[in-house]
């Protein structure tokens, strides 16, 4: 259990920094940047390894990130731009007030080491930048790592609205949850292997307290949930926790991007209800 600070109000002068795409399109490749920005992805790395050493909320915070930005609009980093004047942009969206300020710093420094370098200054979009970072953090905790295809460009344009419906709720069901992500050209099984995230992943109480407090009449706990660790939960999370207390989802290995998250599931010791 601990507490997780969202530090994106901070940042908000920072984040108009992001759009500066490239002026036209091209087809997603590696070495995309091989002339005007060859040290990329090494520029980003190191930055990237620099913030996780801050702190390792720099992991799940990147991943959740870059998530509800490609759920979205596509990946183009759209979440990150700030409301502005009448406009009320994505990241202020109920949906993503809990991002961790930490995914937010992340893309920010990896932007600043990359600006430090003259030949790639406002060279590299802040979407590819996020793309290369989840990757990142996935490796430096422990997972895969993989090769990512650049050229992406930013977003110029960001609403609240846009988000409306476009990203899971806790209580989704699985009919529900195939629905969304095949609408986003994804099967069950690229489901379930990107549900493999919340292996480093936390959840605040108040997206859970129902099943362990407020199930129903007849069961104040779920029971479908492990009655050991409804208990745990509840002890974790009293009723009228400070909302800023986090939980880990995996409880055994939360700082290693490993499999343990599914081998949690066959006891009934998850969070959110999947039916």
């Amino acid at each position: 259990m601990g507490r997780f600070i969202n530090l994106a109000p901070l940042l908000l002068f920072s984040l108009s920094f992001c759009l500066f795409p490239e002026t036209t399109s091209a087809q997603l490749r590696q070495n995309y940047y091989a002339r005007s920005c060859p040290n990329v992805e090494s520029i980003v790395r190191t930055a990237v390894a620099k913030k996780f050493k801050q702190t390792f909320v720099t992991v799940p915070a990147t991943i959740r990130l870059f998530f509800h930005d490609c759920f979205v609009q596509g990946c183009d980093a759209s979440v990150m731009i700030a409301s502005s004047g009448g406009n009320k942009a994505e990241k202020d969206h109920p949906d993503n007030l809990s991002l961790a300020g930490d995914g937010f710093d992340t893309v920010i420094k990896a932007k600043a080491a990359l600006d430090a370098v003259p030949s790639c200054r406002n060279k590299v979009s802040c979407a590819d930048i996020l793309a290369l970072a989840t990757r990142d953090v996935v490796a430096l905790s422990g997972g895969p790592s993989y090769a990512v295809e650049l050229g992406r460009l930013d977003g110029l344009n960001s609403t609240a609205g846009s988000v409306n419906g476009k990203l899971p709720q806790p209580s989704f069901n699985l009919n529900q949850l195939n629905w969304l992500f095949a609408a986003n050209g994804l099967s069950q099984k690229d489901m379930i292997a990107l549900s493999a995230a919340h292996t480093v992943g936390f959840s605040h109480c108040s997206q859970f307290s129902n099943r362990i407090y407020s199930f129903g009449r007849q069961n104040a706990v779920d029971p479908m949930m492990n009655r050991t660790y409804a208990t745990q939960l509840q002890q974790m999370c009293p009723k009228n926790v400070d909302p800023t207390i986090a939980v880990n989802m995996d409880p055994n290995t939360p700082r290693k991007f490993d499999n343990v998250y599914f081998t949690n599931l066959q006891p009934r010791t998850r969070f959110y209800s999947r039916t």
